[in-house]
């Protein structure tokens, strides 16, 4: 599509290199990569491809979890080569045990892009970006005018909620069973620029708050909503996202983004879809997605969306 192919432009000018698993961990290798051959089937023959997965609202059913087949068709993917690369807004602590659950041992995308790393392990090819804690206490001051249920700065390790309230912030939503004194908002404590802001909101139409955001901050941070039924926006450093991270990621493993398969459903997704080879928007995104994606599947993420795109194209 017309949109697609104007939108496939993102940062360059970082190391090549390739990567193999060996005793299931990851090292560095220069290698390249061979070509890709599509069959009129749909069936792939290859060198194995990069397979880029939102989690909310796209590999998550409705209930927040990954269905048992799901995790099958990824196991059997992944069995034959290819590597399924979460690439998500959640941070890591939110989106580890997805990763557990399907096995990976593959590179992470948190943070919407702020953060790419391998989980558990010492990388040198980790790339962790940030952004200006001002906003992070402006937006704290200005909490009644965006209707803020919370405004959280979301760290790697940590965070930081105005409103640790289990009535209308979900513990879970951080990656914890409870929320603890340590981790309430206080500005002293905001010494460090966070990975990215995070927000819900009461207002009707989270879409259009975004907008309004991203026009009163003068663009200078990118400013998406996330997937799935919750109110939730994340605020990530200007020009950074899901196909920035990606592009990284694959001069990293010296491979091409035609070998690059993604799926997603929301705002947060445009770019991801728009860069890769082949994106692919779910059933129930966003309308306003699908012009930026090659496709769009006719399953939902309650209906197995991806898995069954996934096993008609490799299984």
């Amino acid at each position: 599509m017309q949109i697609k192919e104007q939108t496939r432009k993102l940062a360059a000018g970082f190391s090549t290199h390739c990567f193999e698993i060996v005793n299931g961990s990851w090292r560095g290798l220069k290698k390249f990569s061979k070509s890709i051959i599509w069959k009129d089937t749909r069936k792939v023959h290859m060198t194995k491809k990069i397979i880029a997965v939102d989690l909310d609202g796209t590999l998550l059913n409705s209930d927040s979890q990954i269905s048992d087949f799901t995790k099958k068709t990824i196991k059997k993917v992944t069995e034959k080569g290819h590597q399924v690369i979460i690439t998500t807004g959640r941070p890591y602590r939110m989106s580890k045990d997805f990763y557990r659950e399907l096995g990976l041992n593959t590179p992470m995308i948190n943070f919407n892009g702020s953060l790419t790393h391998l989980p558990d392990q010492v990388w040198n090819f980790e790339k962790c970006l940030t952004v200006d804690k001002k906003y992070l206490l402006d937006m704290v001051q200005r909490s009644e005018d965006i209707q803020a249920d919370f405004i959280a700065g979301e760290y790697r390790k940590k965070f930081y909620i105005t409103n640790p309230n289990e009535e209308i912030a979900n513990p879970k939503l951080f990656g914890v069973e409870a929320f603890q004194p340590e981790d309430q908002f206080k500005p002293e404590l905001v010494t460090k620029d966070p990975n990215c802001i995070l927000l819900q909101t009461r207002a009707s139409d989270k879409y259009a708050l975004a907008k309004e955001m991203n026009a009163f901050y003068q663009h200078q941070l990118s400013i998406n909503t996330w997937g799935g039924p919750l109110n939730i926006l994340e605020c990530t450093p200007k020009g950074v996202n899901k196909a920035f991270a990606l592009d990284y990621l694959l001069k990293v493993m010296n491979r091409d983004k035609k070998d690059l398969i993604a799926f997603g459903d929301e705002h947060n997704d445009t770019e991801m879809l728009a860069f890769a080879g082949k994106g692919y928007a779910m059933k129930n995104a966003n309308p306003e997605l699908l012009p930026y994606a090659d496709e769009q599947i006719a399953l939902t993420n309650d209906q197995d969306g991806v898995a069954k795109t996934l096993q008609d194209l490799f299984l």
